[in-house]
């Protein structure tokens, strides 16, 4: 049986996209194997969100093709929409065109000969042009419903489950809304039905993910979505996700703080399984950068949503992202949005160093940042985040909560395929709380399985984590 192997880069949209090409390629009789395991085919899900994202496709690429020189290879994702990638070599397949993406994967594989048999060949790298014209409104998404809703998120615990696709927002350093700039929503019937799929085949937590999650059920992510009225979707869907049985957890992924609505809060705070956890990608503190940035929000209506969160949720946790060394941005600017992170008491912060990232108007940007203090200014924001990240933790010690098991030290079989897996012993086992943050224990002998939900008295606060302990 032939074989095959996915290498993914990016967010959680781009996983949940590698999960229904897995899922494509074993219908079409493909066997999944690691990288490692010298598959017939690979393929490279890409990201092109910032110029690291894109030396690390490239890295990627290069990398299945040294070590395994006899495989051919597929390269899709947002990178090839945005960039040339004619100086891949052969045995290549460049697909560019997203809409044509499952065709073109079932014909490659199928027709004669075959991309796997390219590899006895000299052939060059064949690219799939994209069908849409030169402009950016003509482009399409692949079609959910073509690509197959998912029966499983198989080598995960936590299943991410894709409900809203696009983004025509167009930030000044984002990307993105050139390689999906078309807004489209999966119906709500159709996510329940692939949520219930997901239950079945074992998963316990299903985090809901999109480019642009908070205008679900809309056409636009542009300001004017909520300046009329509030969207009321988000909130109808998790409500019916809540219901779906046998789930005992719902997460949501990103969003803005215009899309967090009272009634979404209402939603939350009355549904004993969807956590008490919301990321907002606040990305600065000062409202000059946010405003070049070109983002929806200030920093006043950011306060404004956290403390209406913290009014309608238990000590709920907030993750947030932050871009630092945005052009223009003076050390009164940094200085703000490290005060802001403090107001708002992060759970977790993600700190990413800005990078130019050509085809966006922040790349036309003066005034740049030195990169030795765009570093200097990460490592403090992340000290920051360290610290506030520790603060939060520790006012749960004392308290017993429920963890999902997501590591252990050691599994009985390495290439582990499975959502839930008999485990051998090991030293040191971690967990998934509802807050999102990590619960590490030791099973004092006990067996434990990925993917089992055990209450824990969480009883140590460590730099590098919480630890905790089970009951008599």
């Amino acid at each position: 049986m032939k074989t095959f192997s996915i290498n993914t880069l990016g967010c959680k949209v781009n996983q949940y996209e590698s999960q229904q090409i897995r899922q494509l390629c074993e219908q079409l009789g493909l066997h999944y194997v690691q990288t490692s395991d010298n598959p017939d085919l690979i393929a490279v899900n890409t990201c092109c969100v910032t110029h690291n994202a894109s030396a690390k496709s490239r890295q990627s690429i290069r990398r299945a093709q040294k070590q395994n020189p006899n495989a051919a290879i597929i390269v899709f994702g947002c990178m090839p929409i945005v960039e040339q990638l004619n100086d891949l070599g052969e045995n290549v397949y460049l697909i560019e065109d997203r809409d044509a993406l499952t065709t073109e994967l079932a014909q490659i594989i199928h027709s004669k000969p075959t991309i796997l048999d390219l590899k006895e060949s000299s052939t060059s790298q064949k690219i799939i042009r994209p069908k849409y014209g030169q402009k950016i409104k003509d482009k399409t998404m692949p079609n959910d419903v073509s690509l197959g809703s998912l029966g499983a998120f198989k080598g995960h615990t936590r299943a991410f489950l894709k409900v809203q696709d696009g983004c025509d927002g167009y930030c000044s350093y984002c990307i993105i809304p050139q390689t999906r700039p078309k807004v489209h929503n999966k119906p709500i019937a159709d996510v329940i039905t692939e949520a219930q799929n997901l239950v079945n085949a074992g998963h316990k937590e299903i985090v809901v993910t999109g480019i642009f999650l908070g205008a679900y059920g809309l056409e636009t992510v542009r300001r004017k979505r909520w300046e009329k009225q509030e969207n009321p979707e988000l909130a109808k869907l998790l409500k019916k996700l809540s219901q779906v049985q046998g789930l005992k957890r719902v997460r949501l992924s990103s969003l803005e703080p215009a899309d967090v609505t009272e009634q979404l809060l209402d939603v939350m705070a009355n549904c004993p399984n969807i956590m008490p956890h919301l990321h907002l990608s606040l990305q600065s503190g000062s409202d000059d950068i946010l405003k070049r940035m070109g983002r929806q929000y200030r920093t006043a209506e950011f306060l404004q949503k956290v403390e209406l969160i913290k009014s309608k949720l238990d000590r709920p946790a907030i993750t947030g992202d932050f871009i630092v060394g945005f052009p223009g941005e003076t050390e009164s600017d940094f200085e703000k949005t490290s005060q802001i992170a403090k107001d708002v008491g992060f759970s977790k912060m993600h700190v990413f160093p800005f990078s130019v990232r050509q085809g966006t108007a922040a790349a036309k940007m003066q005034n740049l940042v030195a990169d030795t203090v765009i570093k200097n200014r990460c490592q403090q924001l992340r000290q920051t985040g360290d610290k506030l990240a520790f603060d939060f933790r520790n006012q749960f010690i004392g308290e017993e909560i429920e963890v999902l098991i997501e590591n252990v030290s050691a599994c009985s079989q390495a290439t582990c395929d499975q959502v839930a897996c008999d485990l051998v012993m090991g030293d040191t086992i971690s967990g998934r709380a509802e807050r999102y943050f990590m619960v590490h224990f030791n099973p004092a002998g006990a067996e434990y399985e990925k993917n089992q939900i055990v209450k824990l008295k969480l009883t140590e606060n460590k730099e590098d984590g919480i630890w905790g302990a089970q009951g008599p």
